[in-house]
């Protein structure tokens, strides 16, 4: 097996298989730059590999250097991190994680959200359409998606105010104002985009490793009482906007080798610009809690659509891809009630309120909650692999 001569405690999330990359800000100061992670240290790569491209506080110039070079920047870091003679030049470079404040990994160009669970649209459908099919007749045929607000996409630990908006009224009489009191999460998983691609040309689902670099978690913060009142006809709008967490880490597809599984067993016939050659469902175990208890295991093995999939549905009309894109894959949701990725669905609407250890209960989320999703893979050579923390703590509404 691969060692380093990194500390790595046992059962740590980044060990050499990993090597995820983030944002870092120093103990000491300076400006932000790039680093990855290595057991409890970061290091720091540009002062590493004498490489002003990292010294800059996102990942995007990276990103756009495409496949080959972030091979040959991963392939470099391990013979760095393996190689006792390279110890005492590279030691010097390493922070401890404890020490550093890390930030938004990447800037974000477009963001797009997916529906990719069957169980959570169904479940969903069942909730906000009761008496209709709970899928709707062409979620089958293409991943279902919307385009969020890129400027509220924000780095694990933002405060997440509670967003007022429209509501429906009991009576059918003028709506309702005010702060949500509906307020969700949506566990997900996020896809980062290096490669840009030409406006005209689709992306073959086949070239997706060419183009996404690699892979964070996603809190998508969601308003239900909003949600119900302003979706019908075009879709999620203030509900979903005010604020979108992300991780601090972005884990390279390159690590995930070992975590591809086939995509559940299709039951519709698909449009062949989204049949896939090569298997991107990723078998990931997400874990959720809410002020340190656990409520949630979702699992991503369970996903009805892959990343690859849609990537490739994204641009198949001709739409382009930007470095720093990044598009999320909708509530990861398995078969089991203790698998439900979102609390609308943990509680079914509100109806079965979780019972937490200090007594209290919850239907939806209250001022001062802290929710936290953690997920781990499988690495190369029998590891597991981790994604960090996305955290956010819910602030009280600001006065409209």
């Amino acid at each position: 097996m691969t060692t380093t001569w990194v500390p790595v405690p046992e059962g740590s999330p980044f060990p050499i298989q990993n090597l995820p990359y983030g944002v870092f800000t120093p103990a000491a100061g300076g400006p932000a730059r790039v680093g990855v992670a290595i057991g409890e240290h970061v290091l720091d790569l540009a002062a590493a590999l004498g490489d002003d491209t990292f010294a800059r506080p996102t990942l995007n110039a990276f990103l756009a250097q495409g496949r080959s070079r972030w091979t040959e920047v991963r392939a470099e870091m391990t013979r760095l991190l393996t190689d006792a003679d390279a110890r005492a030049a590279v030691e010097p470079h390493l922070h401890p994680l404890a020490e550093v404040a890390l930030g938004m990994p990447f800037e974000v160009a477009d963001y797009v959200d997916f529906y990719a669970s069957e169980h959570h649209a169904a479940n969903i459908g069942r909730m906000f359409r009761p008496g209709s099919d709970p899928l709707t007749p062409q979620w089958k045929h293409l991943p279902i998606g919307y385009h969020g607000r890129a400027g509220t996409v924000v780095p694990s630990g933002t405060p997440v105010v509670r967003p007022s908006g429209q509501k429906r009224s009991a009576d059918g009489g003028l709506p309702g104002f005010g702060p949500s009191a509906r307020l969700d999460i949506e566990a997900e998983v996020g896809f980062v985009v290096g490669t840009p691609s030409q406006l005209g040309k689709p992306v073959s689902v086949d070239d997706f490793r060419e183009h996404v670099f690699g892979v964070c978690l996603v809190n998508d913060w969601s308003a239900r009482d909003i949600q119900a009142w302003e979706y019908v006809p075009l879709g999620p709008f203030l509900a979903k906007s005010f604020a979108t967490s992300v991780s601090p880490w972005i884990v390279p597809l390159d690590a995930l080798e070992a975590a591809r599984v086939p995509a559940p067993e299709r039951t519709h016939e698909l449009r062949p610009y989204l049949r896939e050659q090569e298997d991107w469902g990723l078998d990931l175990i997400l874990e959720v809690r809410i002020n340190g208890h656990l409520v949630s295991k979702p699992p991503f093995a369970s996903m009805y659509w892959t990343a690859a999939q849609q990537l490739a549905h994204m641009t198949v009309n001709g739409a382009s891809l930007r470095t720093g894109d990044f598009y999320a894959s909708g509530t990861v949701y398995g078969p089991e009630p203790e698998q439900r990725g979102s609390f609308m669905e943990l509680t079914w609407g509100g109806e079965n309120p979780l019972k937490l250890p200090d007594g209290s209960t919850r239907t939806f989320l209250e001022d001062g909650d802290e929710i936290t999703i953690t997920a781990t893979a499988s690495g190369a050579e029998g590891t597991v692999i981790g994604f960090g923390a996305v955290t956010g703590r819910i602030a009280p509404a600001v006065e409209a």
